[in-house]
């Protein structure tokens, strides 16, 4: 027959399970079931810990403007529309913005935040691996007087990831009605926002003289058919690029005598990130913009030959 443990040890167990709960509490987040103060920013991040999310305002949002994007009129043109119809309460489109990388997609989201953030307008950022919380902000902003763009920028998915059936659920799928102040904007460099194969076109079958594609391809081509809008960006030209080049230099309030040598520099700094993009061009000019102010165009060739 056993003898009864001694209390002492179940003093220990005990002691030793309360540290345990207590470590786990310093685990979670502080601050995930209280309401947002829709007052503290124009900006938010949903954030993920352990099995709880929440909101956490951004304390200085980007401050760029739709005038600073140059080379991409139409594109602004297009999404300022549909983001202007949003605001004022008119029926809008999801927006997918996809295309060659540093041409102002993710900053065409940030510049229209700007424009409109008097009129309510707010952005809640969130990244692909947190979708599957989605219904969960829906609920947080239903019935709320602002308009909400939910951004995730360079959105792809693999086969088998998660967060894609909950995007197509919030986007058109779900017998829960989409909420009426809330539109997804989302970025990406692949227009079907998933890998495709070429083992996938031997599913197509030919039906008279239609082709129909097979099902792995339709079921890719079905998320992006969700978003209402596709805008399309396009690789700069030279001469776009060097344009957006003198636009930042001056904007920074760099100045240079010889236009010439600038130009010179900002193409061979292009060459050398392999790309004549918007970004490369902004990059370039707080490089110039810096070695000027370190010296003046003396110090700033003297870097250069460094």
């Amino acid at each position: 027959m056993k003898k009864p443990r001694p209390a002492a040890d179940l003093d220990t167990v005990l002691a030793r399970l309360a540290g345990v709960l207590a470590r786990a509490e310093e685990l979670m987040p502080a601050s995930d079931s209280n309401p947002p103060d829709w007052h503290d920013s124009i900006a938010w991040r949903w954030r993920k810990q352990n099995a709880s999310g929440w909101l956490r305002p951004v304390a200085h949002s980007h401050g760029i403007r739709l005038s600073d994007l140059l080379g991409i009129e139409r594109q602004k043109e297009v999404v300022d529309r549909n983001t202007r119809q949003f605001v004022f309460g008119r029926p809008a489109n999801n927006v997918l913005l996809t295309g060659a990388r540093g041409t102002g997609k993710s900053s065409l989201v940030k510049a229209l935040l700007n424009e409109y953030a008097g009129r309510k307008l707010r952005v809640i950022e969130i990244e692909k691996q947190n979708l599957g919380d989605l219904p969960d902000i829906v609920d947080l902003v239903h019935g709320r007087p602002e308009r909400f763009i939910l951004y995730c920028d360079d959105l792809s998915f693999g086969a088998e990831e998660p967060g894609y059936q909950a995007l197509k659920a919030v986007l058109d799928g779900s017998v829960a009605a989409a909420s009426e102040n809330l539109l997804v904007y989302a970025t990406s460099n692949r227009r079907h926002l998933m890998p495709e194969y070429m083992r996938e076109n031997l599913e197509a079958q030919r039906v008279g003289d239609e082709i129909h594609p097979g099902e792995t391809v339709e079921e890719k081509i079905s998320l992006s058919d969700r978003f209402g809008l596709w805008v399309s960006f396009y690789p700069f030209t030279h001469d776009e690029y060097l344009e957006i080049v003198r636009y930042w230099v001056k904007w920074h309030g760099a100045h240079t005598q010889d236009i010439g040598a600038l130009e010179q520099e900002a193409i061979q700094w292009a060459l050398g990130r392999g790309s004549c993009s918007g970004r490369v061009a902004f990059q370039f000019a707080r490089d110039w913009a810096g070695r000027q102010r370190a010296g003046g165009p003396a110090a700033a060739k003297r870097v250069r030959g460094a």
